[in-house]
Parts: structure tokens; C-alpha cells; sequence
């Protein structure tokens, strides 16, 4: 996951994950951040039976009024899966569920058994969800569920960090769970430094600077559960509806948006190292991927990124 080197910060637990932020401006500003993000979790998550993400699973094959900012996730997820080929599916629930992933991650643990509450019997459609802008609304296909995950960590960073410029933050950085979005100064008028941490042992893997843009990482060792025997992890394989092994330990990727980044960070572990590589060409991102002997593998640009020089990053 991602760390952030700066001074000033706010770091508290929301999305079922560590939230570090960062705002160049009026303290006041990492309060409404928080908020912002706390509300969104009450948007989206699939934990709690009041959400939006839960009505939507809970009405498939109907639609289903939504706020702008659920409309706008689900958009942007199914852009994900259509430029990814699919690679990138938001409708894997049901196969996350019979992983053994049907509560939240603090209550697994390494007894935790695959299909707990007798599993699931949804499937995947992605191409088959409705997004109507017009009525606010979003269907799903009967019988397909709706798991937001990363992307909408993701896309909260961007939320807040373009609300909290907005509202006078002279820059802003924003982690949630190892999906990171910065834009503006950072505190001291230099670039913003992240710390990509190695998937296999204790530190940094490398060091990047930026001026603006998104990190993310996608890896199979940090949100992992169940004995050793039959270890599983939440990056679901839609191919095969299984925990994912393609010789990869995390793939970390630099993007404009912090949504585009986790979609892609997620396509390239599921693809694997040379399919991976590819596929952030062809999408024009730089990233690191980290096998899983703990070899790294850094596309054509990433270097450019290294601590020391400080980029934006565009698409």
C-alpha cells in the first residue's frame, strides 16, 4: 500500500481500510475530507444493508434511484471492464462471496472457511448493467451483484481531493487503502512523495514523486484469509471465478484519477507480468509490477517517476 512522506496529516479507519490525508490550507479542510469519505462509505459499501451498493444488489433486475456520486461509480466502473476486455469486472461478487469474503476483512481470519453463510448463487454481467443518467438510476441484471471495491476507494480519493482544492486547499493528498490522489502543492512547495511498499517483506520497494495524479496498488498478500492449505485473496480472476494466480504479487500503477489507476492496477495483476505490462502501454500508464519471487518489473516510464524529478500524470 502506498505511504505518504509529508508533514501535516489526518489518519483514521473508513472503506474497511487505513485513510492517511494530507491538505496544504486551513485544518479545518482534513475534517471536511473525513466527512466527505465517511459519507461516500455509507454510499457504497456492501457491509451495511442501508447502502446504496446494497439496494442495488438487493433490487437486481429493477432499477434503482442512486445519488449522483453511485451513478457516476458505476459509470466509471463499467468504463473500467470495457477498456480492460472485461479483465476489470465489478460483478464478481458472487465469486468473492464463495471465497469466504462475505463479511468485512477485519472479521476473517486464517480458520475462515469458503462460502460461509452458504455461499452465493450470483453470477457475473457487467455488460448488462443499465446506467441511466437522465433518471438517476442504475439495474442490474436479475441475478448479478454489484461489488464496488477498490474502484470506489478509488474514486472517493478523487472526490475528495477535487472537493477539498475546490473549497481552497492549496494542495491535498488522499489514501485510501493503498488507492492514493494528489493534486496541488504539497506542504513545503515540493512534490508529493509516495512510498510504494514491497508485497513480500518489511519497506519501500521505491520511492516516486509527483505533482499530480494517482497511485494504486493491487496485491494478493495484503487482503489475504483462510488456512494455509486453501490460502485465498480478494483479487477475483473472472475467467475463472477464483482467487487469481498469475505469478504476481502486487502490481502498482501511476494515473491521472485514482479510479483509472485501481482499475488498471487490478487488470494488470489479473493479466500477469507480460499481459500486464502491455495492457498499461496500450492504456499509456506507467507502473511496477513485483513477481511473486519478488523481482520487480517496471514499465518503460516509470523511472521517470523515481524520487528526485516529480511528474504529473496524464492519459
Amino acid at each position: 500500500m502506498p505511504t505518504m512522506v509529508a508533514p501535516a496529516e489526518l489518519r483514521f479507519r473508513a472503506m474497511g481500510s487505513d485513510v492517511h490525508l494530507l491538505v496544504n490550507g486551513p485544518a479545518s479542510l482534513l475534517q471536511v475530507a473525513r466527512d466527505r469519505i465517511e459519507e461516500l462509505e455509507r454510499r457504497w459499501s456492501r457491509f451495511r444493508p442501508d447502502s446504496e451498493i446494497s439496494r442495488l444488489n438487493a433490487f437486481a433486475g429493477s432499477p434503482v434511484a442512486v445519488s449522483g456520486e453511485t451513478l457516476g461509480l458505476v459509470g466509471r466502473a463499467l468504463e473500467g471492464a470495457w477498456v480492460t476486455g472485461g479483465r476489470y469486472d465489478p460483478t464478481v461478487l458472487g465469486d468473492v462471496l464463495r471465497a469466504g469474503y462475505d463479511r468485512t476483512f477485519e472479521a476473517l481470519d486464517d480458520a475462515s472457511e469458503r462460502g460461509g453463510a452458504g455461499g452465493s448463487a450470483l453470477g457475473r454481467g457487467w455488460a448488462g448493467v443499465v446506467v441511466d443518467p437522465a433518471g438517476s438510476s442504475v439495474t442490474l441484471p436479475a441475478g448479478v451483484g454489484l461489488d464496488p471495491g477498490g474502484i470506489g476507494k478509488g474514486y472517493a480519493a478523487d472526490l475528495v481531493v477535487e472537493e477539498v482544492r475546490a473549497a481552497g486547499a492549496a494542495g491535498v493528498c488522499a489514501n485510501l487503502g493503498g488507492d492514493l490522489r494528489a493534486e496541488g502543492r504539497a506542504p513545503g512547495a515540493g512534490s508529493w512523495v509516495v512510498g510504494i511498499e514491497h508485497p513480500l517483506r518489511p519497506g519501500p520497494v521505491a520511492t516516486v514523486t509527483l505533482d499530480r495524479g494517482a497511485v494504486a496498488t493491487s496485491s494478493r498478500v495484503r487482503r489475504a484469509w483462510g488456512p494455509a492449505a486453501d490460502r485465498r485473496h480478494h483479487l477475483i480472476d473472472p475467467a475463472t471465478g477464483a482467487p487469481a494466480d498469475t505469478g504476481l504479487a502486487a502490481v502498482t500503477v501511476l494515473a491521472a484519477r485514482g479510479w483509472q489507476a485501481e482499475v488498471l492496477a487490478k487488470a494488470a495483476f489479473l493479466g500477469g507480468l507480460d499481459r500486464g505490462r502491455a495492457l498499461l502501454t496500450v492504456a499509456g500508464a506507467d507502473g511496477l509490477l513485483v513477481d511473486d519471487r519478488g523481482r520487480l518489473h517496471p514499465t518503460g516510464g516509470f523511472d521517470r517517476f523515481l524520487a528526485g524529478g516529480g511528474a504529473g500524470v496524464d492519459r
